[in-house]
């Protein structure tokens, strides 16, 4: 019988999106399923892991230091001693720590990047996407488990299954000396307006074809109107005219809403790896032979400091 766990943080909504995603996608490899939580654990918190299908959470309470180095060496000690086949991590920068610490401590390769997992007779399939989402690729693993995967943000939905509350084992994290001797002395907490970039229904996102940083303005009053969440290309974060947390691509973020708006967007394989799988895209561009329209589903050649306008007029007129 398959025993899966699956590595979930905490944040300030609650249980990360990605880690009941990969609750959700467990489920189906039937056999036991555990969380293992990092973060203080409010009884709802620990209760929606229950509701997405986790049996029972190993519960490590992070203190002031950065506890991704101590997280990793108790999952290390609790691999060893129950003997997990599977150990899930989201693509984040929390889960990537803690799973590269624990490939090291325990010797075991990751495949990460992973958009599909399948598991059938003991045998644990990786679907990954390369060459900027053109091809997929398929690996396994040819050596014992633990097996570690890291998968790609909306890769699965998270869909409660209505389970009950899950048995609790409360996990110590060692000391870990210099390794674990960084300490948080300040946090910020970005105040959005708008909806979140990773769970909004529409999004607009602007690349270069802007222009300048004041033609992000015409993108934010687009979005305004459409109740939308704004994006951007690594071309104008990297320019400044962006902050990273409204990156989508490769570096970034992935989406997949049910309207993605690109304006002034080329379609770098870099950016389509992180918005190809929305709903709908519709891309406004002045070259038609941009690579953003062989994904788009409706594509505008034209200005896009012409086009948006006219299409905010047409919104305020409704």
């Amino acid at each position: 019988m398959a025993k899966t766990w699956v590595f979930v943080e905490e944040t300030e909504e609650g249980p990360a999106t990605v880690g009941l995603e990969l609750l959700t996608k467990a489920r189906g490899f039937g056999g036991e399923l555990a969380a293992v939580f990092l973060g203080n654990g409010s009884e709802e918190n620990l209760a929606a892991l229950g509701a997405h299908g986790a049996s029972k959470v190993f519960h490590m309470t992070p203190s002031d230091a950065l506890p991704t180095a101590a997280a990793a060496a108790a999952l290390a000690d609790l691999a060893g001693s129950h003997s997990p086949d599977l150990i899930l991590f989201g693509l984040t920068y929390t889960g990537r720590d803690v799973a590269g610490r624990l490939s090291a401590r325990i010797g075991k390769t990751i495949l990460s990047n992973a958009t599909d997992i399948a598991m059938e007779g003991g045998m644990v399939t990786v679907t990954n996407e390369i060459l900027g989402g053109m091809t997929l690729v398929d690996a396994i693993f040819e050596n014992d488990p633990p097996y570690l995967v890291i998968a790609r943000p909306k890769s699965f939905p998270a869909e409660p299954s209505g389970g009950g509350a899950p048995e609790i084992e409360t996990v110590s994290l060692p000391d870990v000396g210099h390794a674990g001797s960084a300490i948080v002395t300040a946090s910020h907490t970005e105040h959005l307006e708008g909806p979140k970039l990773e769970d909004a229904a529409i999004v607009v996102a602007a690349g270069r074809g802007i222009g300048t940083e004041e033609g992000f303005a015409v993108i934010e009053e687009l979005a305004s109107k459409l109740g939308a969440a704004t994006a951007a290309t690594r071309a104008i974060v990297d320019a400044g005219w962006v902050a990273y947390s409204k990156q989508v691509g490769q570096t970034g973020k992935t989406v997949k809403p049910d309207v993605y708006i690109a304006a002034g967007v080329s379609g770098a394989m870099q950016h389509l790896v992180g918005m190809k799988d929305s709903k709908v895209i519709i891309a406004i561009n002045k070259d038609e032979e941009a690579p953003i329209f062989g994904v788009s589903d409706l594509g505008v050649v034209g200005d896009l400091h012409k086009v948006l306008p006219k299409l905010i007029e047409a919104l305020g007129n409704r």
